[in-house]
């Protein structure tokens, strides 16, 4: 029969509905019935494309004498982790505090008060390795709670106040350093792999956040720090970790060269790795980085969007029991389908008879995870031409399409579709004004179209009756209150949305969520934003979360949000909240910056103010050429307003008081509020932002 976990709505959840063991959904109802019976819980937390999640399930949570002890000793609660984030980072923060790790599955024993006091990751069904079995972790803490429950208890107290987070940090005393960017490069530029890109050795993770900072002081001038950037996400395009056939970004790559990945796609890897590739190209003019940009969008429309125009979560990395399965090819594999494209495809992907992948589980030797060529020359001498390309990977494309897929998380989680939506507008108005060899110009309006049909999805199916954000959406139901990352990528998908499309409408809903966001989850005594709202379900602790991996938190969000609105608006309180948010890290971020990535980019921002430019004028050609002149390169430190082009007023404060000039289209650039001469000549308005 099944548990209690068949009426959710998360995937993850609903994979251990039929297991034997009687879980029960996070919330009231466990915790009471802990309460009750004075036993323990057991809080297992996991995602739908967690491989090791999905091997505990079938190794232990189906076992039934497992399970039969599991349900008479203990309250068996599962989470699942992307719905509930608040309870992850609590229990995640106790079990690395306990035992040095984390990672998921994470398995932890609470009190009926929910206060933590053994956990640890992955337990096999047998010992071995130096790790106890799952059943001889569950008889032990069983035993320990029968003999000394009180004692247990009150060791916990003691560990409650090490859960809070950011939550205990003070604001600093001193005014921020620009200086401690420099700081922040040179800290990276000593971890970084100037072999083969990115930061350390395996298993070895894009960190888009730091990609991006990296990307914004190589715009500034700082070359080194551009060079880290272009040379990691060259490395990613050319890797196994970007999916060659199907468009995309793997999770993360088993090894230091980038060539074999763990196999899971998550929306939020792709979200943030097509906007750093579009941002790469913007930098350095790598063609190959737009093409990677553009076909993780294409795969994104294509496999990952819902009916309703929003975004699901995630992709598994198995499929038929076997990781990798759908993804990889012998050769034989590879002269079968293309025939005489055959040789061209294997001088071109490296593919061997050896193979460059080995799994005891596949039938199968000799498997390749297809890449480019490791260097540069390599890759341009084995590349074949645009059009035999696009027919290699269009044939095996089809052929893999009648593979086993792997299985899809199809929730909608608010956080993920925004900073989707932010990829597509940012990728949207860029191609607008500017021609690309072999892009269609109509590919812009439909990337900026799939973006403002998502943010419509969030703004108005993702909210509760009393019209606050929610989570998480499964094509019907919209449930559970959003947290500050929904929140803060939300306003900066509008905000993106804006300068992509001018239209108004979606500023001014980001000026309505962020007053929201600053009225339900800022601290007004110690500054920084709380990870949950002031009017959600209170947990052990409250939590500010602060470190940008793998995707930005939602502090470092909202404080790069809300200087983007100061400099759209003029509204001192927004740069206020920013600046108390920053001040809470900008002693500690610049010399841990493979944490801070995101936080980083919005101290800069702070102690260097960029650039608001507000054009004015009819649409058409002359507009476009000075919308060009912003768009065609990266300037990370640019606000960008155009008025309508069709003559109605403007409820934008950058845009109040401007006029054309002479009957021609004007833009007009300030620097902290203070404006220059309006200029009318694409070549007037680089030299006023040089």
């Amino acid at each position: 029969m099944a548990n209690a976990l068949a009426s959710e709505t998360s995937p993850y959840l609903r994979q251990h509905a039929c297991n034997p063991v009687d879980w029960r959904p996070w919330g009231e109802d466990a915790l009471r019935l802990a309460h009750e019976r004075s036993c323990p819980l057991i809080v297992s937390i996991g995602y739908s494309a967690c491989h090791w999640c999905h091997v505990m399930e079938r190794e232990s949570f189906a076992d039934e004498r497992v399970a039969q002890f599991m349900n008479e000793r203990f309250v068996c609660v599962k989470v699942d982790r992307e719905e509930r984030p608040d309870v992850d980072a609590i229990y995640m923060e106790a079990v690395q505090a306990m035992t040095g790790q984390g990672g998921w599955p994470l398995n932890v024993f609470l009190t009926p008060e929910q206060l933590p006091f053994y956990g640890g990751t992955y337990f096999p069904p047998q010992p071995g390795r130096g790790m106890p079995s799952w059943m001889q972790v569950l008889e032990a803490i069983a035993e320990e709670w029968d003999k000394r429950a009180d004692e247990i208890r009150e060791a916990a107290e003691r560990f409650r106040g090490r859960l809070a987070g950011g939550a205990q940090l003070q604001p600093s005393a001193s005014e921020p350093d620009p200086r401690s960017l420099d700081t922040a490069v040179a800290e990276l530029r000593d971890a970084f792999d100037w072999q083969h890109g990115g930061f350390g050795g395996a298993p070895k993770f894009p960190q888009a956040p730091v990609i991006e900072l990296l990307l914004a002081e190589g715009a500034l001038g700082n070359a080194q720090a551009g060079e880290m950037a272009l040379r990691t996400l060259n490395a990613i395009a050319a890797g196994g970790i970007h999916d060659l056939v199907g468009g995309g970004f793997h999770r993360y790559a088993v090894d230091a060269t980038w060539t074999v990945p763990h196999f899971e796609k998550m929306l939020y890897d792709n979200a943030l790795l097509a906007r750093a590739s579009l941002r790469g190209y913007m930098l350095g003019g790598d063609r190959g980085l737009l093409d990677a940009c553009l076909d993780t969008l294409a795969w994104t429309l294509r496999e990952m969007q819902g009916p309703e125009g929003g975004f699901y979560a995630a992709l598994d990395a198995d499929s038929e029991g076997v990781e990798g399965a759908f993804y990889v090819w012998t050769v034989a594999e590879l002269r079968e389908t293309l025939d005489e494209d055959a040789e061209a495809a294997i001088a071109w992907t490296g593919a061997s008879t050896e193979g460059n992948f080995v799994d005891h589980h596949h039938p199968l030797p000799g498997l390749n995870v297809l890449r480019e060529a490791a260097d540069a020359s390599a890759q341009a001498a084995g590349r074949p031409d645009a059009q035999t390309a696009a027919r290699i990977k269009a044939a095996l494309l089809a052929r893999r399409e009648g593979r086993v897929r792997p299985a899809l998380d199809d929730k909608r989680i608010t956080a993920w579709n925004a900073l989707m939506i932010s990829a597509l507008a940012e990728t949207a108005g860029f191609l607008g004004v500017t021609e690309v060899e072999n892009v269609d110009p109509t590919l812009a309006n439909t990337l900026l179209d799939a973006a403002q049909r998502c943010a419509e999805l969030l703004l108005t199916r993702m909210r509760d009756a009393e019209g606050r954000l929610l989570r998480t959406f499964d094509g019907e139901t919209a449930k559970l209150p959003a947290y500050l990352e929904d929140h803060a990528f939300l306003i900066e998908a509008l905000i993106a949305l804006y300068e992509a499309s001018f239209e108004e409408r979606w500023l001014l809903a980001a000026r309505e969520l962020a007053e929201e966001t600053i009225a339900r989850f800022a601290d007004e005594q110690h500054g920084g934003f709380f990870s949950t709202a002031a009017d959600s379900q209170p947990l052990i602790a409250r939590r500010k979360d602060l470190e940008d991996s793998p995707i930005p938190a939602g502090a470092s969000s909202i404080a790069l949000s809300l200087l983007r609105l100061h400099a759209f608006t003029g509204q001192a309180r927004y740069e206020r909240h920013a600046a108390a948010t920053l001040s809470l890290l900008q002693e500690i971020a610049p010399n841990h910056p493979s944490a801070f990535g995101h936080l980083l980019q919005a101290l800069r921002l702070l102690v260097s103010p960029g650039f608001e430019v507000a054009i004015v004028g009819p649409a058409g050609a002359e507009r476009d050429a000075l919308l060009r002149v912003v768009r065609e390169r990266l300037r990370r430190n640019v606000v960008l307003a155009a008025s309508p082009g069709d003559g109605t007023p403007s409820a934008v404060p950058l845009l109040q008081g401007r006029t054309p000039l002479n009957g021609r289209p004007a833009a007009y650039v300030c620097r902290r509020f203070s404006c220059q001469m309006p200029v009318s000549e694409p070549q007037e308005l680089a030299a006023l932002l040089a």
